[in-house]
């Protein structure tokens, strides 16, 4: 059965596109949710604006995505992690990890343009490619170290106040 989208349908098709789809799908999902109508020619002179609208938006979001990936070149960002001491992570850094410190930096990354295989979990310095579109790709370098503890870091703990210091109770004298 041919129909015409009145959305844009992932992997089906955008808006104003006549496409060719069994019979059960149309019936059943396509026309109950008003996503497609029948391909009249009225039909498609009313979603022509409909379709340029999309078409314009997609290109604007090319062009953002584009201006996206030039300013992710060379971007280098560090993520912090607790560690042993053979460099082992506790934990891992995952793609939403990377995506949420690529965003603290001010770039518009999403966990899902991330393409990461498996998580990371040691100390080193990682290339990790970012794909935004099909054709649209780059990598940054993400620099995975291990958190300071206290012990490593004393500077780090404030010295004590004679207000902190606890006089120690004195020793219970048998009772006579």
């Amino acid at each position: 059965m041919k129909v015409l989208l009145t959305d844009t349908i992932e992997k089906i098709g955008v808006v104003g596109d006549v496409i060719d789809v069994r019979d059960g799908f149309a019936r059943n999902y396509l026309l109950p949710r008003r996503l497609a109508v029948a391909p009249t020619a009225g039909n498609m002179k009313r979603l022509e604006t409909a379709r340029k609208e999309y078409e314009a938006k997609i290109k604007l979001l090319r062009q953002q995505k584009e201006q996206l990936c030039a300013a992710l070149a060379g971007v280098e960002i560090t993520v912090v992690r607790a560690s042993n001491e053979e460099g082992h992570l506790f934990g891992s850094v995952s793609r939403r990890d990377i995506a949420e410190e690529l965003r603290k930096a001010g770039h518009a990354v999403e966990a899902d343009d991330v393409l990461l295989d498996d998580p990371l979990r040691r100390i080193d310095t990682f290339m990790v490619p970012i794909q935004l579109a099909a054709d649209l790709k780059t990598q940054i370098k993400v620099w995975v170290v291990r958190e300071k503890t206290a012990a490593e870091n004393p500077s780090s703990i404030p010295p004590a106040t004679a207000a902190d210091v606890v006089a120690a109770p004195a020793e219970p004298t048998p009772a006579d």
